[in-house]
This record gives structure tokens, sequence and C-alpha cells, in this order.
């Protein structure tokens, strides 16, 4: 069916077109995590399949075969491969733009509808991103279990219970992720006056080898008891933002506790703390996450990576068009155990 004013309906598909790979890399930007997994090469598209299947190695105390020997005593030969995958759910969003017949006419000048399309895609490409950075830190379960699986779930304030990525936590302890709670393991609240020792605790029980946090991503309550607990020093990290979660992100400071150095940002902003109504960006309320960036994964699909989706849409009885757009994929780990969270 010809949309509602013809000689523009292309400047709709072609504006969501070439703005596609744009909105790919603000997804990217617009989150501090997904900054640092495009810095490391750990934006993995996969091609199809009705789950993201993501390889993970780990130990089985029942099929170690490693020893020491002497001479002609036997060696144990028998099988040891302990590697399996974890499954996660293919996640998918969507934004729209519309425009109907009395709009394309009011903007018949080219540079005008050009102008009113452009801004109508940059608040639809905004409220996406917002929702997803928001999802990044819930546990998949909202919006009827339709949503991404974030740090909620890989790093949960209670790893002993519950699956992830088709695991179960109880049976399978290497699947764990670590914790510090502040009041009940160190004996009172996250302050500015006890972050950093927290952090520190934290981040040792994190390290294996030179596996260790590399980011740490906290609420705005934490990002500034962190702040306050370096006044006295000063010590100050990229006043340019061009610091290791990417240029023009921040605010970003460093953490040297426990003999390593990572990335710390602040996760949110202007909205605070965020909850089931307020579905805008930001951490978790009193929450800071300390992260190994190797092991967590962003991965789209290389069909449908903030691209449109379909032709345009027309009702039979309304003179507007609708355009689709949209990503699918989802926040994979192998392994979360090298992961931690820091709570009140």
């Amino acid at each position: 069916m010809p949309a509602a004013n013809s000689s523009y309906s292309d400047i709709i598909t072609t504006t969501i077109q070439s703005r596609s790979g744009e909105l790919s890399d603000n997804w990217t930007n617009n989150n501090a995590l997904m900054r640092k997994l495009r810095a490391k090469g750990n934006v993995k598209s996969f091609s199809g399949g009705n789950v993201i299947m993501q390889e993970i190695g780990y130990n089985d105390s029942s099929l170690i075969n490693a020893n020491s020997y002497s001479g002609y005593e036997t060696i144990n030969i028998a099988p040891n491969s302990p590697i399996s995958s974890a499954e996660f759910s293919i996640r998918q969003y969507a934004g729209s733009v519309s425009m109907s017949g009395l709009e394309m006419l009011q903007n018949s000048g080219k540079e005008a509808f050009i102008d009113l399309m452009e801004g109508r895609v940059q608040i639809a490409e905004g409220q996406l991103l917002n929702r997803m950075d928001y999802d990044a830190y819930q546990d998949g379960t909202g919006n009827g279990s339709k949503n991404l699986t974030g740090l909620a779930l890989a790093v949960p304030d209670d790893p002993t219970t519950g699956t992830y990525g088709g695991i179960a936590r109880a049976s399978y302890t290497f699947w764990r992720s670590q914790y510090y709670r502040g009041v009940t393991d160190g004996g009172a609240a996250v302050s500015a006056a006890n972050i950093q020792a927290y952090m520190t605790t934290l981040a040792l029980r994190c390290v294996r080898g030179n596996n260790k946090p590399d980011l740490w991503i906290g609420d705005s309550t934490y990002f500034a008891f962190y702040v306050n607990s370096l006044q006295a020093i000063q010590r100050i990290q990229s006043l340019s933002g061009e610091g290791k979660t990417g240029a023009g992100f921040g605010p970003e400071l460093a953490f040297y506790g426990g003999g390593m150095a990572a990335t710390v940002t602040m996760g949110g902003g202007i909205s605070g703390a965020v909850t089931s109504t307020q579905l805008t960006s930001g951490a978790t309320s009193a929450h800071m996450w300390a992260l190994n960036t190797n092991f967590i994964f962003w991965r789209p699909h290389r069909d449908r990576n903030f691209v449109p989706i379909g032709g345009e849409r027309q009702s039979v009885n309304q003179d507007a068009v609708v355009k689709l757009f949209g990503v699918a994929g989802n926040i994979t780990s192998n392994g979360p155990q090298f992961c931690g969270v820091l709570i009140a």
C-alpha cells in the first residue's frame, strides 16, 4: 500500500537505514560495560539457532588426571574434557518511528521533513538505548522474561541459587560469582570510610592467576562513596574522558586495590536509581560490580543488530506510516566466577 505521501516515504527508510550503524555504536557507547566489551573485541555476533551458545571450560574434580609420577609408574590417561556450553535466550528489542499524512503535508519541504524525521528517530533511539541500558543491570525476568539477561543474574546478590545460562548454581559451584555484603561481611554499611577496603576484599575473591576484575561499575551512591574516599589524595584519572571505557565516557577513576589496576565508572546519572516503573538508564541502587570483562560478551544476531525491521507499515484505516528498527541478542558469560558484586 502506498505511503500517505509517497514523495517522502523513502526518506523514512533511508534515514533509519543510514543511522543503523551509528545506533549500534551508540549502544556500546551508551553503557560502560558495552563500551569495554567492544574495546576488548567481545562483541561477537551469532548467525542462528534457537538459543545463543557460549562455550565454557571448568574443573570437575572427579575427572582430573594431572598428577606427579615416578619412573615407570602408570600415568592416568582417563579422558578429562570438562567442556560444555551455557545457553542464553535470544532477546528482541524494537523501537518505532511514525509519521502521519498530515505531518508529511505540513513538512512537505524536503529539508523540513528531514529535520522532523531525524528528530523523531533520535528520540526513538534514545528511548530504546535507555531501556536496554536499564535491562543490562537486571535479571532478565522483566516484561515476561523477554528482557536482556543482565548483571543481576550474571553476578547476583546471592550466587548460590538459581540458574544462569541453563546451569544450576546449586549443583555447580564453579558457576557461582562472588559477593561482599557491607553489614554482614564487613560489619558496617558501605560508606566512603570503608568502600576501598570492601572493594579490595571482593576483588581478591575474584582472582585466579592473571584473571582479575578490570572494570568496576557502581550506582551513583557507591560511585560517590568511592570518589569521596579519594578526596584526601586527589587521585584523578582521565579528566578528558579518554580512559579505558572509551573516549567521552565518564566520570571515570582508577582502582589499585589488591595489587591490581581497574577502571571505576558510574552506571547512570541524572535519573539516579531505577525501579520497575521508572524505565530510565542507570545501575541498580546500592550496587557496585567488579567485572572481569574477558568473560563477558555482547552477542547480537548478525542480521538484526540495530537495523530496520521489515518495510513500512500503514494501517488500512489510518493515514500514517510506521517504521520499526531493532536488535536481537543477549549478554552472555563463560566465567561469572571471576566477577563479583558489592552490596549493602
